[in-house]
């Protein structure tokens, strides 16, 4: 079968066995390029690409792929935060072949039924849409909480969209490129100022953190979902306003709910999210075009997707 496989500074399309073993068997249908693709691909990587893809299983359902899993029988696992696991987390694309290739085996625990309304072949969104939504759990975003969110990538607008639908009375979006405050315009969220809440740092940068911080009020939460390397902490200021700062990692389950459920839901009840942030598609065989494409955010991209389906 093919597989896009990276080969640094770009990826290559391989021919590679099907996937045998335990696990579900999925045709998949597409599959999201994320800058944390991007950055696997600069570090060197080798890995089969993907982490944010869905597809069919042999009987017809369609599903989406938690591209983190962990072993499912250690007390996290067990109480739903799989993306804690004390045995380690498997990250697809990173730590384990991804999932941008024709047919992909999953376990059971890491699939998650695709409503319906929900294309199979716009489902690679509702990863990035749980990580988003996993930064709003963490931040305890609710009817009472004034959030601003800073970057308007994919994953920034996802976040958004997520906090109003948790009941957020006001959601701000801090935006460089035209294309990003068109959505953000869109969404309904408006022109950061000051004084929130919660603030999600989405960007992934030093600038963005320091920026977070700035737009909190004193004794706020900011929610980091960047991996930061060398930067200079934002301490003093943080300190200043006994700021809080949270890391968020992944997605998991809250409520007795995964994530991925509720993001997959989200995209159903918004319709505009799937319309405004999938805004390339590229066949398997041109994948490296499709690289090519999503390291230019500032071009109009948010989201490029491949198609595995051969449709």
């Amino acid at each position: 079968m093919r597989a896009v496989r990276n080969a640094s500074p770009t990826v290559e399309v391989v021919e590679i066995d099907e996937p045998d073993g335990e696990g579900e068997l999925i045709r998949v249908a597409a599959t999201g390029i994320c800058a944390s693709d991007l950055t696997y691909l600069r570090f060197g990587s080798t890995q089969i690409a993907g982490h944010e893809f869905a597809g069919t299983l042999q009987d017809g359902t369609t599903v989406a792929v938690e591209a983190i899993f962990g072993c499912g029988s250690c007390p996290q696992c067990e109480l739903g935060n799989y993306n804690r696991c004390e045995r380690g987390l498997q990250g697809l694309g990173m730590s384990d072949p991804g999932g941008m290739c024709e047919w992909f085996r999953a376990p059971q625990r890491a699939l998650v039924a695709l409503p319906a309304g929900l294309d199979v072949r716009d489902a690679s969104l509702v990863e990035p849409a749980s990580v988003a939504r996993h930064a709003c759990h963490m931040g305890t975003v609710g009817p009472q909480t004034r959030v601003a969110v800073v970057g308007a990538g994919a994953i920034g607008i996802l976040a958004a969209a997520a906090a109003q639908s948790m009941g957020a009375p006001e959601v701000a979006v801090e935006a460089r490129h035209p294309h990003q405050h068109e959505a953000r315009e869109r969404i309904g969220a408006s022109v950061a100022s000051g004084g929130y809440d919660v603030v999600l740092e989405t960007a992934g940068s030093e600038s963005g953190l320091h920026r977070a911080v700035d737009l909190a009020r004193p004794g706020a939460t900011v929610v980091h979902l960047g991996v930061y390397g060398d930067i200079a902490w934002p301490m003093q200021a943080s300190f200043m306003k006994e700021v809080a700062l949270r890391p968020s990692l992944g997605y998991c389950g809250h409520h007795g709910r995964r994530e991925f459920a509720e993001s997959a839901d989200l995209l159903v009840a918004r319709p505009e999210l799937v319309e405004m942030l999938i805004t390339h598609r590229f066949p398997i065989e041109d994948a490296p075009e499709a690289f090519r494409v999503a390291q230019d955010r500032s071009q109009g991209v948010f989201r490029v997707v491949v198609d595995s389906s051969g449709s």
